[in-house]
């Protein structure tokens, strides 16, 4: 009996309780949003907490950060408590409704979050299928249903996103877009300050592109893969992205398949999560430079210039590497390919003490070739290409043309052709 009562007092607590908390996380998650980046803006009005649930209202602001104009979008949401979480159900205000009727008419669109005591968050969008055409300008939209769901767990320190858009037909009188399974899977674990780590992918199967008096585009088979580690010692990070497309074609004529890789490895996770964060101070102060005090933004970009280059000090004396191991675009006439990659060594402590700039220890390679069947064939970049090959900076060999070169010491010699290179940083 004791059990019993215990049991049914906690479960008569517990919605009180969840509901407290559940605004507290809120009030935590909007005062984070709005201090993590400046580009979005939550507002939270009038939360009216019950026994088993509350509502509230808020504004969402985005700012063009070319302009600096700012958008509003007004919302309000219903949530319900558990008895170790809660669910907050979101939607437009009510003076909306009937414009979202108009767009989805048998089932509107719905944004959901779920929370849990222990600091485990998932995020759900469901926007379903729709169908609209405007009779007047001939214009239509066709969007098949999609989802998305975000489930962030260890205070925010992880997450796993997912996302699965089966397509969409843009229709106009001059002009047809469609995209056909979009796929969307990302895993996050935060390392510290702005850094994380993690590994992704994203595919789509067709797009496709017609205008009126131009060539039909369509690209089938687009991945991109994306993998970012730590060594054992997690002082240094690497990454690897591999962009893949099978085919490309224009009107009737199709060419592929296509790869790019992409690395960086070695890179100080101090100095880079410095750079990332100066990097982004920047950007705050270029978006809020609008109306404010001209001086002071100035100040504060010379300062993030500042800790900017200290932090580009920092990752080349613990030294790096990045690049393209691998570059393969094919054409009707044969492959583009090649090869690019920048390095800086490992400097000594006295030798950081003596660095006075980046690009100074800088080597690398370069070896990209080309079909002479490709520059034939295209006037225009024919035009370009000739000069090259009469200075010596482009050798034919054969059927293919070829760029060849090294970076060292400031200076970038192609095919024995010393170029120097100002010192940017």
């Amino acid at each position: 009996m004791v059990a019993g009562v215990a049991v049914l007092a906690v479960g008569v607590v517990a919605p009180w309780a969840v509901g407290y908390v559940t605004e507290q996380q809120w009030q935590s998650v909007t005062t984070e949003v709005n201090a993590a980046q400046p580009l979005f803006h939550l507002e939270t009005r009038d939360y009216n907490r019950g026994y088993l649930g509350a509502e509230f209202t808020g504004t969402l602001s985005v700012q063009n950060p070319d302009t600096g104009e700012e958008h509003e979008f007004e919302y309000q949401a219903r949530v319900s408590h558990g008895v170790t979480g809660s669910l907050l159900d979101f939607s437009p205000p009510d003076e909306l409704g009937s414009k979202v009727e108009e767009i989805f008419p048998d089932e509107p669109p719905r944004l959901t979050l779920e929370t849990r005591l222990w600091g485990t968050a998932i995020v759900e969008l469901t926007v379903p299928a729709v169908s609209v055409i405007n009779e007047e300008t001939g214009e239509s939209f066709d969007l098949s249903e999609s989802y998305g769901r975000a489930e962030i767990s260890d205070n925010g320190s992880s997450a796993d996103v997912f996302m699965l858009w089966p397509g969409a037909v843009i229709r106009a009188p001059d002009l047809r877009i469609s995209i056909e399974d979009f796929r969307l899977e990302q895993t996050m674990a935060h390392l510290t300050g702005d850094v994380w780590l993690g590994e992704g992918d994203m595919s789509l199967s067709g797009f496709e592109l017609a205008a009126r008096d131009e060539p039909r585009l369509r690209l089938d088979d687009f991945a991109l893969q994306s993998e970012t580690y730590t060594d054992d010692d997690g002082k240094s990070i690497n990454s690897e992205t591999l962009v893949t497309l099978e085919t490309m074609a224009v009107d009737d004529e199709s060419f592929g398949p296509h790869r790019m890789e992409f690395v960086f490895s070695g890179l100080d996770v101090q100095s880079w999560g410095d750079l990332t964060s100066a990097l982004t101070d920047m950007q705050t102060a270029a978006v809020s430079a609008s109306g404010g005090d001209s001086r002071a933004v100035m100040q504060q970009q010379m300062a993030s210039m500042n800790r900017i280059n200290q932090a580009m000090l920092g990752l080349a004396g613990e030294g790096f590497s990045f690049g393209f191991p691998e570059l393969t675009f094919a054409t009707p006439y044969g492959p583009i390919e090649g090869e690019i990659m920048v390095q800086h060594p490992s400097l000594s402590d006295d030798e950081k003490d003596q660095m006075m700039m980046v690009m100074q220890r800088l080597t690398g390679n370069l070896d990209v070739s080309m079909p002479l069947a490709l520059v034939e064939q295209y006037p225009d970049l024919g035009m370009q290409v000739a000069p090259l090959i009469k200075e010596g900076m482009v050798e034919q060999e054969g059927d293919r043309l070829r760029v060849e070169g090294t970076l060292e010491d400031l200076a970038l010699d192609i095919n024995g052709n010393l170029i120097p290179l100002p010192p940017l940083f």
